[in-house]
């Protein structure tokens, strides 16, 4: 399956950190947040990812280059005019990033996307928030319920709106986590193709909350995984400063990968 992630909005509620830079890119121990999201997924097999650019696109495709070219260890031949590239390097990745728009809502951009996912059922999550969720367990609940699609729900902190559940499927939303059972979306969700068709009404300006979720969990399409393990999103300083502690006592429990080189560079 390939791995959408939205990393096209503003980040308005953490603009210290996202004046220069889209959300997803606001580094956590060195790397942003979008590599943390990515080496999640690979390390549990899923390296194809579809990256839905808007706002400040071009910083997201320049880390990617960077990482091409700085992989393992440089030779520079002055005389020659030649660079040749050597020893381990650590992600194996195949990257599209496409621009979605600068406004376009978060339905809005995984509907721009559908020419690039082969009309195969595909994963999808944000670019700002971290989880050790098993994405094979998703898969597998969302397989076995015959879903269009499901999402992970998350214990929040208190700000968020939750999920009204009916078994596992979502029955609809609430504006406070205190009220029922205290879950929220947390992405990390799997579609089937069919969100195209939900997600065609709204266009541009769809979101996934209302434009498909909402009339998902009214047709009793939508289910959700819950995860009763670590989830965090990063809209605040305060939230970005917690999770850099985390990865600096390194216990970082979003860190489900090791960091052992997985293939020469030699060929490069």
């Amino acid at each position: 399956m390939r791995v959408v992630i939205l990393a096209g909005g503003r980040g308005t509620r953490i603009a210290e950190e996202s004046d220069t830079k889209p959300k997803p890119m606001v580094d956590i121990g060195g790397r942003p947040i979008l590599w943390h999201i990515m080496r999640h997924y690979a390390a549990q097999g899923f390296d194809d990812f579809v990256i839905a650019g808007g706002y400040k696109a071009d910083v997201i495709k320049r880390f990617f280059l960077d990482e091409i070219q700085m992989a393992g260890d440089l030779t520079v031949d002055t005389r020659r005019g030649k660079i040749s590239r050597s020893g381990p390097i650590f992600d194996n990745w195949r990257v599209r990033i496409v621009n979605t728009g600068l406004d376009t809502n978060t339905g809005g951009r995984i509907l721009r996307l559908k020419p690039h996912l082969d009309g195969q059922p595909f994963l999808v999550t944000y670019g700002d928030g971290v989880s050790d969720v098993p994405v094979q367990a998703v898969i597998d609940q969302h397989r076995a319920r015959g879903h269009t699609a499901t999402i992970t729900a998350v214990r929040p902190p208190a700000r968020f709106g939750g999920i009204r559940f009916d078994g596992d499927d979502v029955a609809g939303f609430v504006e406070k986590p205190q009220i029922g059972e205290g879950w929220i979306n947390g992405g990390f969700a799997v579609f089937e193709p069919g969100v195209f068709d939900c997600l065609a009404v709204g266009g541009d300006a769809g979101s996934l909350e209302i434009t498909l979720y909402e009339r998902l969990a009214r047709e009793g399409r939508l289910g959700a995984y819950r995860h009763d393990g670590f989830w965090q999103c990063v809209d605040t300083l305060r939230e970005l400063r917690l999770l850099q502690g985390l990865w600096d006592s390194g216990k970082a429990p979003w860190k489900t990968w090791d960091d052992e080189p997985i293939r020469s560079a030699a060929a490069a």
